[in-house]
């Protein structure tokens, strides 16, 4: 039999999760992987270096789905920040339900070491998101502060989504209804805590009183 020719990144995705999926294991090479596929071992290595770089872009085509969806609509360039990541959870969420047996497989490994491999992709691309939805913050005019407030944002975005994760891995419920709970309470319970407008009231009440304080000593 000829050997396939045009095996897309997307065809050894699909097959890559349907052999774990039945086998509960990794196939056992590329070679065999690829001979048992009926495509050139060299299709494989043109789109991936191993099995480990199926796994992470898995999980970055997931996301990369959920923004494809999302810039269809022409609403979602309209939205705040925190709706903008609402309508980002709901629909990433969507889509893992849609591969629900690969992502529980592949995030309840023994080895929850190489669970996390598999997010690094994921991690790198959510954070950027989280970055470019330019989430209000406290303007101390220092460079090095904010690059701090940047970092704990995101690092605790991302913290939140791997508890998000564990929530909906973990949801018995049905249409995983209480997940879409959670989501709602949750991201709103992010922002209303980052909400410096409170802050700032009190910050330019501050001003006022020193600068008050001042006059009168002068």
């Amino acid at each position: 039999m000829a050997k396939k020719k045009n095996t897309s990144k997307h065809d050894i995705i699909s097959l890559y999760m349907d052999y774990v999926l039945e086998h509960n294991e990794d196939p056992k090479s590329v070679y065999k992987f690829s001979k048992d596929n009926n495509f050139e071992e060299a299709h494989f290595y043109t789109n991936f270096a191993s099995f480990e770089a199926v796994k992470t872009t898995i999980f970055t085509t997931f996301f990369e789905n959920t923004l494809l969806l999302l810039h269809k609509s022409e609403d979602f360039e309209t939205y705040d920040a925190r709706n903008k990541l609402l309508s980002f959870y709901f629909t990433f969420f969507e889509n893992l339900t849609a591969n629900r047996s690969y992502v529980v497989y592949a995030l309840h490994q023994n080895n929850k070491l190489e669970a996390l491999k598999s997010l690094k992709g994921l991690r790198t691309h959510f954070k950027k998101f989280i970055h470019s939805l330019e989430i209000e913050k406290l303007d101390f005019k220092q460079e090095r502060i904010e690059k701090i407030q940047n970092k704990a944002i995101e690092e605790s975005a991302w913290a939140q989504l791997i508890f998000t994760l564990k929530f909906w891995i973990e949801d018995s419920s049905t249409s995983f209804e209480k997940t879409d709970i959670f989501i709602e309470k949750a991201v709103n319970a992010s922002f209303d805590i980052l909400n410096i407008t409170p802050i700032k009231s009190v910050i330019d009440l501050g001003k006022f009183l020193f600068k008050e304080k001042v006059k009168t000593t002068v």
